[in-house]
């Protein structure tokens, strides 16, 4: 049997994961040439990464610039951009096999609103993946959440930080999404996803881990430029108790018992 080779726009071992917790769930779990939906898709990396196995990939989000580049990078006929909101899509009456929510739940003011109209664009036995920082891990507990709170005060020490992260070669974008605003309002634990996904009939048939402290400065600074140090952060995440992973990943379906 021969294996094919990934082609990967993730530089990050911790990302990569990501993708390929998405990616290898979806191979197994439906035909490549399925209808999936990338919501709040930003510059396409995930959809892109979906097209390479045959899949019909179509993704969303509301901001232009994130569409632009996302189309402006698309060389696959089976995946297309559009600015669009779900609720707009639902309106349309589109259903899909399974629907991708990476990294977006923790942006939004509402996220029931969404998962609500996830829910309803799913086909019966649809399948939807969660992907979304451990908000009481360690990056969000000890750079997310401080970060956000010196930034509002707009001080002296938050341009002071903000100097020494441009000098250390931290920009601020990520390669996902370039989006505007990119501020988490909602820091989720792993008991308020299920409670989330239970409240709206949904259930939770497998679950993965992201990375440990990768993320948190000063380890970032040398493993931002040190693949295994990435890799042995990324298997720390998955022997540790799952409090000290810096993000969850959830696949779920319908619960129709």
């Amino acid at each position: 049997m021969q294996v094919q080779v990934r082609n990967y726009e993730f530089e990050r071992i911790a990302d990569r994961k990501r993708v390929d917790f998405i990616a290898d769930f979806l191979q197994h779990a439906l035909p490549s040439h399925a209808n999936i939906l990338d919501v709040g898709c930003g510059n396409g990396v995930i959809s892109r990464h979906l097209g390479q196995f045959g899949f019909n990939v179509t993704g969303i989000d509301v901001s232009e610039k994130a569409i632009e580049k996302a189309q402006a990078l698309n060389t696959y006929r089976n995946v297309q951009f559009m600015k669009k909101s779900a609720e707009e899509l639902i309106a349309e009456g589109a259903k899909y096999d399974a629907i991708i929510c990476s990294e977006v739940l923790e942006h939004l003011n509402d996220p029931d609103a969404l998962l609500d109209v996830l829910n309803k664009s799913l086909v019966g036995n649809g399948k939807l993946i969660i992907t979304v920082p451990n908000g009481k891990g360690p990056r969000e507990s000890l750079v997310t959440k401080p970060v956000l709170k010196l930034r509002n005060k707009n001080n002296w020490i938050w341009k002071i930080i903000v100097g020494v992260k441009k000098s250390l070669g931290y920009s601020g974008t990520t390669v996902q999404s370039a989006a505007d605003n990119l501020d988490h309002v909602q820091f989720f634990s792993k008991k308020d996803i299920q409670q989330l996904s239970q409240k709206h009939n949904l259930k939770i048939v497998r679950f993965g881990k992201a990375n440990f402290v990768e993320d948190v400065f000063p380890f970032s600074f040398f493993s931002k430029r040190i693949k295994l140090l990435q890799k042995i952060d990324c298997k720390l995440a998955d022997w540790l108790p799952y409090n000290f992973t810096g993000g969850f990943f959830f696949v779920c379906e319908k619960n129709n018992s």
